[in-house]
């Protein structure tokens, strides 16, 4: 067994009397891949904070290579080779690959003339470290949310890292994009560099990790070899209950040819994205949509709720042709769009949750341009009960709020409009297990209680085949395949995926 890099030993963090962490205990070993879970607000977070000098704790000790460290400040975390890689990457978008990655290089060699010769050697040293292909001329902000995870990888890497943090460095990325990073924290890993890798994916905790520890309302819960763990364990100590994970199950009309389905696509083509869909869910069924990056997926959703209006075919909503030219046209047509993206897309987040929610019911609620402000906080107060959102008011802001909770103010922003129906693209991403598992379960009682047909476009395998009674694959711009969830798996979906190119 290798020995260990850096311990944490009792830590202990209030904020404002508040404690975040308490009495937590940690030990990444050199050269391990080890994982910390948790759900949102469990103090994952403050936990990096802590090993990354950001943070002093209130109480407990840092050793690291088996010495005590006193205070860790940032500078001093990263002079030990600590480097963290938060979600949002913290990269520069308006410079360029090679400029991100000489940078930290540059500010430690003190030049005060910029020498772009060096710059260029220093990226490219950079990238061969990963073993990667980027176009070091490109600005960061142009590239896919892989290539920006690439740039902070090996920006950390030129830092003479020993111990890299990824704080939930899957949440936006596809299942082949997570099998080409998962390969590239095991070559990090060859070359005696620790991982902390953070997440709340217990799938990915399993097969990437050699060690576990569950954190659950700041304190210690779980601790071992991966061995040890699995899928119901770990979300077990996440959450503190049993999360039952039973299929749905849809019950078809009685006679499809009197009964319409809730939408319907005939021959749906828009040129250079898709051609010749054909598509129709009913009321109260759930329909999975899956497929490659660049499958055309995303864009048939945009069609379908007016974002693309030049598209050929016919779309019908309950059996009546509508033409979709604008978002106005669907959300009056009773289709509602949950995008993929739901801080830049989906929420105002400095706004607070009732405008968030009332945002496209105004004109109801205003008719004469005056709003009826107590039936308003009426139906804010209704939708937060209904919804089981974690909040002290209606009027706090939804940054404020965990991504669960987020995306139970986009729902039920939508179930306002009495939408008719619902699509959503990646409906739990970013979201924890525990939220994760009621998101699921307010759709499927929405889709039998309200009647609404569901489309849901997931990269999570599992999620889809829990929570549809059907899922199309697509590629290429076209439907592929078809399969009933009660006669499939996990591996079979997934294998299919792979084999799509």
């Amino acid at each position: 067994m290798s020995e260990s890099f850096i311990e944490l030993r009792n830590i202990r963090k209030e904020f404002s009397g508040m404690v975040a962490l308490d009495d937590v205990s940690l030990n990444i070993r050199k050269g391990e891949i080890h994982c910390l879970a948790g759900e949102n607000g469990s103090g994952k977070s403050t936990l990096i904070k802590v090993m990354s000098g950001v943070y002093q704790p209130n109480g407990g000790e840092i050793w690291i290579d088996g010495k005590p460290v006193g205070k860790l400040s940032p500078i001093e975390s990263i002079d030990h080779g600590i480097q963290v890689i938060y979600q949002d990457f913290s990269l520069f978008g308006n410079l360029t690959v090679a400029e991100n990655l000489a940078m930290n290089v540059q500010l430690r060699e003190k030049k005060k003339i910029l020498n772009w010769k060096r710059v260029r050697q220093i990226a490219t040293e950079a990238v061969h470290r990963l073993g990667v292909n980027l176009d070091l001329d490109t600005e960061v902000e142009k590239l896919p949310t892989a290539g920006k995870q690439l740039v902070a990888i090996a920006r950390a890497l030129m830092s003479d890292a020993r111990l890299i943090i990824m704080d939930e460095p899957t949440t936006a990325l596809t299942g082949k994009e997570v099998e080409t990073l998962f390969r590239i924290v095991r070559d990090i890993q060859a070359r005696g560099i620790a991982i902390l890798f953070v997440s709340h994916k217990m799938r990915e905790m399993l097969e990437i990790s050699e060690h576990i520890t569950v954190i659950r309302n700041g304190s210690k819960v779980a601790d071992g070899p991966t061995s040890d763990f699995d899928e119901a364990l770990i979300s077990r100590h996440m959450t503190g209950t049993d999360i039952t994970t039973e299929p749905y199950v849809w019950t078809a009309p009685a006679d499809t040819t009197t009964t319409p389905p809730r939408i319907e696509a005939r021959g749906l083509t828009v040129d250079g994205h898709f051609e010749d869909i054909d598509l129709n869910i009913h009321a109260g069924e759930i329909v999975g949509l899956s497929g490659l990056l660049g499958s055309g997926r995303t864009e048939l959703v945009l069609a379908l709720f007016g974002m693309l209006p030049g598209y050929q075919g016919k779309i019908l909503v309950d059996g009546v042709e509508t033409k979709l030219s604008s978002p106005q046209d669907a959300i009056a047509a009773g289709v509602a769009y949950v995008p993929e993206d739901r801080l830049s897309e989906g929420l105002f987040l400095t706004q607070g949750i009732d405008r968030n929610m009332l945002s496209t019911s105004y004109e109801r609620l205003a008719p004469s341009m005056i709003i009826d402000r107590k039936r308003a906080d009426t139906l804010v107060d209704k939708m937060i009960a209904e919804m089981q959102i974690a909040t002290t008011s209606g009027k706090k802001m939804v940054n404020e709020l965990s991504g669960g909770n987020q995306q139970r103010v986009v729902l039920a922003r939508w179930l306002l409009t009495d939408a008719r129906v619902l699509i959503l693209n990646g409906p739990t991403v970013g979201v924890d297990v525990g939220s994760k598992a009621e998101i699921h379960r307010k759709i499927r009682e929405l889709s039998v209680q309200k009647g609404l047909a569901v489309l849901m476009i997931s990269d999570d395998v599992p999620e889809l085949i829990q929570n549809c009674n059907r899922i199309i694959m697509m590629h290429r711009g076209r439907f592929t395949d078809e399969m009933a969830c009660a006669e499939t798996s996990d591996g079979q979906i997934s294998s299919l995926l792979r084999t799509l190119k």
